[in-house]
């Protein structure tokens, strides 16, 4: 709809406005009964009479008016008391009922109220025993309200003094600017807190009701302004302040779950960042551990679980999976942190603590994301997969494997493998060319990075399962994974429904189907268990495969959700 004209005159008023408003619309509404709705609404005196009351209100307010007297309620009787004994007419009769209304009374009784109160701030008196040769020390005096202060003070090792160690974006005290990195804490609410530990005067603070007075040495460092943080990062771990006995101040943490975005406000601290909950709308801040702490921490905290490699079963009964989930040999991934020169240089993709991330949602002209699927032998991820394909064919592809085994009759090379030389398969191997591969009856298999293109470049979705340790090598900016973990649900859910299942042995694998024994479904979930425990910070979607329509109608939302909404992704897919 065009812009409405409001006039010639810059201060034509809203009762001009909305009266002129039907004409200005007319060319613009379709029918006749549409027009006259809107001439009758316009119309209505009562909005005229509010409109006209709003204006001269609006009016009143910009004189910036003061009080004409504190008693009308008084003036008011005195008014009643003297028109009684005059001649009661038709004007005066009506002026006594509206002076007796109960609501005319409780108004005015309001206006003195309001009249004799003063609303400007009240200071407190300057100190009258401030030493001259005193430093320079400023009084400021903070509300406080229900939220806490929004600052942290520690003692300094050297003087012994009392000083403010960080301000929390957006708290209270970055709000008033008054209150600095660095400033000495002399007294608070007239107590001296020179002799005092941090501890207590968080306790004095704490007990402290409506307005605080601070007595401050401001700090002789020139601060820089402070500038909005646009960094944004993902947790890859859960953390809850109160259980940190690290953090300086409990109260001032911020707490988060594996997965919530993160905005980082500040990193002055090298130990301590300032965060926030994106989308947050509280401008407060909070403290988080930094991401060299963190790691530090848990490599100290969990040797055994960083270089332990994930196992995983490769019995007969199992059958041999399509997806040739063997070890990888890569060196560079078995390699122990602790084998570095130094203890502080190792893998941090070992160490799961923050990833920086940005928005990204794919365009029409770009590829697919690859999409990862992670499970234990048995889940069902096979099935999700193959009604995925059947679904849309010309949406979904999978990747065709090598093999040096010979091809049989019935198949075609480079439809249900792609047939090479033992040689060539290891020069490629030797080359990085497979995502994984393996060794089956002394014959290789194995999934190579230019079947997963040769897959995208057909303006395909690929589907990938691989073993979980192998996502990380895939997280580059040209593939983009999502990565999807199917999950078992309970052991007796496992019982339940899957008593009459089998599992299903690949064709190289001539023994028959054999159906699910107690010790498949125990593997499963502590299979299930290692890898979530090892590798969740790169899962971006867990689906538990309780039910398999279920589960497949979750998968299909979760990838057209993928393709049209927009996601947190590494920083460095998009800025590389």
């Amino acid at each position: 709809m065009p812009a409405l004209s409001t006039g010639s005159g810059s201060d034509t008023g809203l009762y001009e406005l909305l009266t002129a408003l039907p004409a200005q619309l007319q060319p613009h509404v379709d029918s006749q009964e549409d027009l006259t709705f809107l001439w009758d609404m316009f119309g209505e005196k009562s909005l005229h009479s509010l409109v006209k009351i709003h204006e001269k209100l609006h009016y009143y307010e910009k004189q910036s008016p003061v009080p004409i007297l504190h008693g009308a309620a008084a003036l008011a009787n005195d008014l009643a008391e003297e028109l009684q004994d005059k001649p009661l007419n038709s004007e005066i009769k009506e002026l006594l009922k509206l002076l007796s209304k109960p609501n005319v009374k409780a108004l005015l009784s309001v206006h003195d109220t309001v009249a004799q109160k003063n609303y400007d701030p009240v200071l407190p008196p300057m100190p009258e025993d401030i030493d001259d040769e005193e430093d320079s020390v400023k009084i400021i005096r903070l509300v406080k309200n229900r939220e806490p202060l929004g600052a942290t003070i520690k003692k300094d090792e050297q003087t012994g003094a009392i000083v403010v160690a960080r301000i929390m974006r957006g708290g209270a005290a970055d709000r008033s600017g008054l209150i600095h990195v660095g400033d000495e804490l002399r007294e608070v609410n007239g107590i001296p807190v020179e002799d005092k530990r941090p501890e207590e005067i968080i306790q004095i603070l704490a007990q402290s009701q409506g307005a605080i007075t601070f007595k401050i040495i401001p700090s002789i460092k020139e601060e820089t302004l402070p500038t909005e943080g646009k960094m944004f990062i993902k947790a890859l771990f859960d953390y809850d302040p109160k259980e940190d006995k690290a953090i300086p101040c409990k109260e001032a943490g911020l707490s988060f779950k594996k997965g919530d975005i993160l905005q980082i406000m500040s990193q002055d601290d090298a130990t301590w960042w300032q965060a926030k909950h994106e989308g947050d709308s509280n401008p407060r801040a909070g403290l988080i551990p930094s991401k060299h702490f963190q790691e530090r921490r848990l490599a100290l905290r969990r040797p055994e679980i960083l270089v332990q490699p994930l196992k995983v079963s490769n019995r007969k009964s199992s059958g041999f999976r399509r997806s040739f989930r063997l070890s990888r040999k890569d060196k560079k991934t078995n390699k122990s942190m602790y084998e570095c020169k130094k203890s502080d240089q190792y893998d941090t993709a070992d160490v799961p603590t923050y990833e920086e991330v940005t928005p990204y949602r794919r365009q029409n002209n770009e590829k697919y994301r690859l999409v990862v699927l992670v499970g234990p032998v048995g889940v069902g991820l096979n099935e999700l997969k193959r009604r995925l394909l059947i679904s849309d064919t010309q949406h979904y592809g999978v990747t065709v494997p090598h093999t040096t085994r010979a091809r049989r009759s019935q198949e075609s090379d480079g439809v249900e493998y792609i047939f090479i030389s033992k040689h060539l398969f290891e020069t490629d191997v030797q080359n990085n060319k497979f995502i994984e591969y393996g060794e089956y009856k002394n014959n290789y298999y194995g999934t190579s990075i230019d079947s997963v293109r040769s897959v995208l470049a057909k303006n395909k979705v690929c589907l990938l399962d691989v073993q979980p340790h192998t996502v990380k090598h895939l997280r580059t900016l040209e593939f983009k994974p999502y990565v999807i973990f199917i999950k078992p649900p309970s052991i007796e859910r496992l019982r339940q429904t899957r008593k009459n299942a089998k599992i299903i042995s690949s064709r190289d694998d001539q023994g028959a189907a054999k159906p699910f024994t107690e010790e498949d479904f125990q593997e499963m979930i502590k299979s299930a268990q290692i890898m979530e425990s090892q590798y969740g910070h790169l899962f971006d979607k867990i689906i538990i495969n309780d039910d398999l329509t279920v589960a497949f109608n979750e998968l299909k939302t979760t990838f057209d959700k993928l393709e049209t909404d927009t996601h947190w992704v590494p920083v460095s897919w998009l800025h590389s």
